[in-house]
């Protein structure tokens, strides 16, 4: 049995895959009874699903890679969704201690890629999401797990404390 996997595109910086199947196969498939058809299909789905998660993930560390996200009140919910564990630095060009944060924030960007997802929110830019998290001093850093707030730190603080926090829901 042969299945060969191309890449069909990159659309928007994300590859598509595509499945072929050799003929051996689809004469094989029809020799099997039903039962084996619907077992067949749920591997299938699931394999092609795995392989599109990965592929996500590939697109996710290089994204990480590349610079924070840019989280704003339209997109806050999708992403805090989509990413299981995210620091949000909440921030404004005006903040000095912000200043002060973002290389930190930088650094851990790069350490912890693929396992933790970092973005940047403008208090200013975005003042709906900064007010529904009662938001009152910048710099001040959400960590979101699976959509919810789980900790936040206020203020300009040192490396060793931001990773520590991180670290408790790694």
């Amino acid at each position: 049995m042969a299945i060969i996997l191309l890449m069909t595109g990159c659309i928007s910086g994300r590859a598509e895959l595509t499945v072929i199947t050799d003929k051996c196969m689809d004469i094989e498939h029809r020799r099997m009874p039903e039962e084996f058809d619907l077992e067949l299909e749920k591997i299938r789905k699931k394999k092609l699903q795995e392989m599109q998660r990965r592929v996500e993930n590939q697109d996710d560390r290089r994204r990480t890679e590349e610079g924070p996200i840019t989280v704003e009140d339209s997109n806050f919910d999708e992403l805090v969704r989509r990413y299981p564990l995210m620091m949000i630095d909440c921030w404004a060009p005006w903040c000095g201690p912000c200043r002060m944060v973002a290389p930190i924030i930088e650094e851990l960007m790069r350490d912890y890629a693929g396992r933790v997802f970092f973005g940047k929110l403008n208090v200013d830019d975005n003042p709906q999401t900064s007010g529904r998290f009662g938001i009152m001093s910048i710099p001040t850093l959400l960590i979101m797990k699976d959509g919810s707030e789980i900790d936040r730190i206020i203020g300009a603080v040192p490396r060793n404390v931001i990773e520590a926090k991180l670290q408790k829901y790694l």
